[in-house]
């Protein structure tokens, strides 16, 4: 199943090209966001006066590189200590379910993010790493939420 999965991954990024995209805020926040799935959410934010209180806005595509990345951020930039998690899941990759479930339970020996039913759900990030991740970031669930309004009422 796993070559499978990176096989379809594959042919995703030439079917579908994505980019990674993220927009830097207010370095002194202690908050950051994540639209998951949601583009144009993601722009929305990124134009819009929320991002004088957030960090960074981004997305999260993938169920371990993205949860990776997200990790690595986080332990760099130790002034974030929230972390909104918005904007529609990922179909297939369930990313947003995954990140709630490394943080909930983090990963077993074999690196796997324990509690996961997404498809590839395995980190590299160090076990300090990911404590740290569970230990000093909260992650406040609106996944699905994508007004506008409501996720701004949770930022300012």
């Amino acid at each position: 199943m796993n070559s499978l999965g990176n096989l379809i991954g594959e042919l995703c990024k030439v079917v579908l090209p994505i980019t990674e995209e993220s927009y830097q805020g207010n370095p002194d926040s202690s908050i950051a966001i994540c639209t998951l799935s949601s583009l144009d959410l993601l722009k929305k934010i990124a134009n819009s006066d929320i991002l004088q209180n957030v960090s960074i806005v981004g997305r999260l595509l993938s169920e371990n590189k993205g949860i990776d990345a997200i990790i690595q951020h986080v332990n760099q930039n130790q002034k974030i200590n929230k972390i909104v998690v918005c904007g529609k899941e990922v179909w297939g990759h369930k990313a947003g379910h995954s990140l709630f479930q490394s943080h909930k339970n983090g990963i077993d020996n074999n690196r796997k993010i324990i509690g996961s039913t997404s498809p590839d759900p395995y980190l590299t990030v160090t076990p300090s790493q990911i404590n740290y991740f569970r230990n000093k970031i909260k992650l406040v669930n609106l996944t699905n939420e994508t007004d506008f309004n409501k996720i701004r009422q949770t930022i300012i």
